[in-house]
């Protein structure tokens, strides 16, 4: 049970800023902090915790639990560093192997994973039926060409989400001969299409290392400004991992900084059910709050220009934040972005004594008393129409990423959080009402640090008429017991969202179940 002096440490990594907040035992904001996201991003997150304990006045010792939302899987992905070697094996034979593994992936990323990627023999039907065994003997001749050419492998079944026993067999047998190298299994990443969950599933193996450095110096931040609190990290359903989940599955921090924002938003405005548009410096991401958590996407997610079908927030982005570049044409045609000077603005910008036109720099040429703090040098001479006009570009651009992603025309409330949100007026075409809360510039260090420890899974399964209520009170306890051995404290775990699909493709009354269940830090 939390006590008075039971405070969160929520801290939230961003392409421009890094983002600090401590909530009491009650979940009410009492600090946040703001600083430029650093190169090497660590003494960023040093510096924005000495901040915030300066300024609450909380001793080190009192903060028990501290949560760390990170873009560095995403930006792993997207630069191709710092990952893995990775080798995959495919249990499919003798069917599912007329399209080979990377198919689709280009010759970089090719390069980047390397060669041992195998079709060996296994996979079920779409009921669980076997199609073939695995051979061990097939396993480890696998294992032998792999010895000390990889660091991380991929195990990945056909429809091994209706049944993993395959996956984990061989999972047995790689580890006994391969105990140096790390495993992903795709029955706990994707969803059932082989293709997506297979490249879902390499990328998780890729960012293994990635996710030891991260976790590594978070905890070593907190031990040099004295915190001894569990570390918890941001997955992209909007609840928390613990340290050993996240290295195992690295590949589910993926766009949590989004999600973050989304769970502070809900929070801080009191709102469960509204779009969320989050400006930062380098761009705006608009999601939907659906009974407190982000909606999820219903189609496949490109990542790194790899197709998936991991769970991800539904959310469109849009290159415009505070940091955004303005040009003009010869023509007089004016371009935003879509490259920003993110956590440089304050040496490149315009206005403060840098050389570039923002949409900062526009800002405070129309509208000087939105910005939070004074300048020390006069404004530079721009010209209003010419500002005007960028404005209501960007506005344009704005409400257009609105329309994309609302799911009907009805007008609902918007609740506007980051800190380049001071960019947006208070009203927007479609919105029936704008919320901005307070402390909405750090609304994603205060959704890392509010929130549940989760779990989902999904399934295919027949669903007789007769068996259902069964089979889904079973499905929902697996739900249950995984939060708890994630991390919630057991008899506080609640189901948050339970669907059933029906897939007329399938024979048998066969359904999609997806269910999400989060519960209390432990």
């Amino acid at each position: 049970m939390l006590q008075k002096n039971d405070y969160r440490l929520g801290i939230d990594v961003g392409g421009t800023n890094t983002d600090a907040a401590i909530l009491d035992a009650n979940l009410r904001c009492i600090a946040t902090a703001k600083f430029p996201t650093s190169l090497d991003i660590y003494s960023g997150i040093e510096r924005v915790i000495a901040s915030v304990l300066a300024s609450s006045g909380i001793a080190p010792q009192d903060i028990r639990y501290a949560m760390l939302g990170t873009t560095h899987c995403t930006n792993a992905i997207v630069e191709r560093k710092g990952l893995d070697r990775v080798g995959l094996l495919r249990l499919s034979l003798p069917s599912s192997d007329s399209v080979p593994p990377l198919f689709g992936w280009n010759a970089e990323w090719q390069q980047t994973l390397g060669e041992h990627f195998y079709q060996l023999h296994g996979g079920y039907e779409f009921d669980g039926r076997e199609i073939h065994p695995v051979l061990r003997e097939e396993v480890l001749v696998a294992c032998d060409k792999m010895r000390g050419h990889v660091d991380s492998i991929a195990i990945c079944g056909v429809f091994s989400p209706v049944n993993n026993a395959q996956e984990c067999l061989v999972a047995q047998w790689v580890k006994a001969a391969l105990p140096d190298v790390t495993l992903s299994l795709s029955h706990r990443i994707g969803n059932t299409g082989l293709l997506e969950r297979e490249n879902a599933t390499i990328l998780n193996a890729a960012l293994h290392r990635t996710a030891n450095r991260f976790v590594r110096g978070f905890t070593q931040a907190l031990n040099r400004h004295g915190i001894q609190a569990t570390p918890f990290f941001g997955q992209n359903d909007g609840t928390l991992m613990s340290e050993s989940m996240v290295k195992q599955y690295p590949i589910l921090t993926m766009a949590c900084g989004p999600t973050n924002s989304i769970r502070g938003a809900c929070h801080l405005s009191g709102l469960d059910n509204a779009l969320i548009v989050d400006v930062g410096g380098t761009t705006t991401d608009i999601g939907v709050l659906v009974n407190g958590f982000p909606r999820e996407s219903a189609i496949a997610v490109e990542v790194g220009g790899v197709r998936t079908n991991f769970r991800m927030p539904d959310i469109v982005s849009i290159g415009i934040g505070g940091g955004t570049c303005v040009r003009q044409s010869p023509t007089g045609n004016i371009a935003l972005g879509p490259d920003s000077v993110g956590y440089r603005l304050l040496e490149q910008g315009l206005s403060f004594g840098g050389t570039t036109l923002t949409l900062s720099d526009v800002m405070l040429q129309l509208y000087r008393e939105r910005w939070p703090s004074t300048l020390s040098q006069p404004l530079p001479e721009l010209d209003k129409a010419f500002c005007q006009q960028v404005y209501r570009q960007m506005i344009d651009k704005v409400e257009d990423a609105i329309d994309r992603i609302k799911s009907s025309g009805a007008p609902i409330p918007a609740v506007l959080v980051g800190g380049g949100s001071i960019l947006l007026p208070d009203s927007l075409s479609g919105i029936s009402q704008v919320v901005r809360p307070q402390n909405f510039d750090a609304a994603n260090a205060v959704g890392v640090a509010l929130g549940k420890v989760g779990a989902q899974i999904e399934r295919v399964v027949k669903m007789p008429g007769s068996d259902r209520e069964k089979i889904k009170n079973e499905l929902q306890q697996q739900t249950v017991c995984l939060a708890e051995k994630t991390g919630a404290v057991p008899g506080s775990v609640e189901i948050v969202d339970y669907q059933e699909i029906p897939l007329a493709y399938l024979p048998g009354n066969a359904v999609q179940v997806k269910i999400k269940a989060a519960g209390d830090l432990a």
